[in-house]
């Protein structure tokens, strides 16, 4: 699907994504990513079976307000003790699905908030 580009210079915004894969500013990524306003990069888990509390823990040097966790098509929502990292940093997570994430980053950036995006490839 494609989304309508919002008018944010300087920082990344999802402009698509379908299976397996999601664009931002018009690039294709086919694995899992972090991405934040200004930085993407590759996420070491593929699948949301390979989620461990490191994966989570790592994002604290990004000082991020909120976690948006993407997971495929449909939700699946991890268990607490991995990402009691975040939670504990007062650090929200809020788990959905690949296209809720991409649409709820696109705003969030646009508000100028520390959104930080986990997509997960499979």
């Amino acid at each position: 699907m494609k989304l309508h580009h919002t008018n944010v210079d300087n920082l990344n915004q999802f402009t698509s994504y379908g299976e397996g894969f999601v664009k931002v500013n018009q690039q294709q990524y086919d694995g899992s990513l972090i991405v934040t306003p200004s930085e993407v990069r590759e996420w070491q888990p593929v699948r949301f079976e390979d989620l461990q509390a490191g994966h989570f823990e790592q994002l604290l040097e990004l000082k991020p307000e909120v976690v948006l966790l993407g997971t495929g098509k449909s939700i699946r929502f991890p268990h607490p003790r991995l990402y009691a990292a975040l939670a504990q940093a007062h650090v929200g997570l809020d788990v959905m699905d690949t296209g809720a994430l991409c649409r709820t980053f696109n705003i969030l950036t646009a508000e100028e908030r520390r959104v930080v995006a986990l997509v997960l490839s499979a």
